[in-house]
């Protein structure tokens, strides 16, 4: 079950963005879910499970525990899941969507400093422009949700916080990859945070069993089966710079979401970040020495 590290494939980072667009639709349908915050993160884990497991056996990746500790390390990736999607679902309902999005993927600039740690080397001139202009747009897109309504603030918060722990979930992931498949990875993350999530539900005492399944369903088969699984692969097969900054892809679809069903305000603000962002991406894509997935990790 061991994961190795190959060029990417050339509808690699199409995936990684297709997996993007797919995973920035959570927010929506978590608002559409009829039981608590928690509880829909529960359901989006457990409705998944099989067609997790039936994709490792389509792909031949078999699903098993590893030794102890490669297992501790899926395990602490998925207590980092746990509580980013608790605190995100419940924040998600606070604020606009595209607000909860940007917050909630707070943490890609902390796996994109994690992968130029990783490396052993300052960023470069194009990879410090890069950082500046997302963190720019970033900031941009922050600041418009403030000024345009204050009381998006709590939900705001709760959703960095998500973010945060998101960062945590994604360096683990990345250090299991260098030795598990991803299905297998996926499939052993949602395992282990399952639990965690219903204890939380539980003990919140929320609402727990739906009347409406659809949106559970669309959110499990979109944002996990979907979204996660090109996620986790993308890990494997490029740096945490490129993915880092490819999650921030999701806040812009988000917005427009929220604007094309809710009527959620998009300023110019948003707009300029938007693109800030974009053209972060499209620079730090550019072929240069030191963002390949083979770099040499330290010993």
């Amino acid at each position: 079950m061991t994961a190795t590290r190959r060029a990417p494939h050339p509808l690699a980072f199409p995936a990684l963005l297709l997996g993007n667009v797919a995973l920035a639709f959570g927010p929506w349908l978590v608002r559409l879910s009829d039981v608590g915050p928690v509880a829909v993160g529960f359901w989006r884990l457990l409705i998944a499970l099989p067609f997790l497991w039936l994709l490792a056996r389509a792909f031949r990746q078999p699903v098993y525990l590893p030794r102890r500790s490669l297992t501790l390390i899926v395990l602490a990736a998925a207590i980092f899941y746990a509580l980013d999607l608790a605190a995100w679902n419940a924040g998600i309902l606070m604020t606009k969507l595209g607000n909860a999005t940007l917050f909630g993927n707070s943490g890609s600039f902390v796996f994109a400093f994690y992968g130029l740690w990783l490396i052993r080397k300052l960023p470069s001139v194009r990879q410090s422009a890069a950082l500046t202009l997302a963190l720019l747009g970033a900031v941009l897109m922050m600041g418009s949700s403030y000024d345009i309504s204050p009381q998006n603030l709590g939900g705001d918060v709760l959703t960095l916080i998500a973010g945060l722990f998101y960062g945590g979930y994604l360096i683990f992931v990345e250090r299991a990859r260098t030795r598990l498949d991803p299905m297998p990875l996926l499939f052993l993350a949602t395992v282990f945070a399952i639990p965690v999530l219903l204890a939380i539900s539980v003990g919140a005492g929320e609402r727990l069993w739906p009347s409406d399944w659809t949106p559970l369903v669309l959110f499990a088969l979109s944002s996990q089966v979907f979204g996660q699984a090109l996620l986790v692969y993308s890990i494997g097969v490029f740096p945490p710079l490129v993915v880092g900054l490819a999650l921030l892809t999701q806040p812009a679809i988000a917005a427009l979401i929220g604007w094309f069903i809710y009527g959620e305000t998009l300023s110019a603000a948003d707009w300029i970040g938007a693109a800030a962002i974009a053209v972060a991406l499209v620079l730090v894509r550019m072929p240069q020495r030191g963002l390949r997935a083979s770099d040499p990790r330290p010993s």
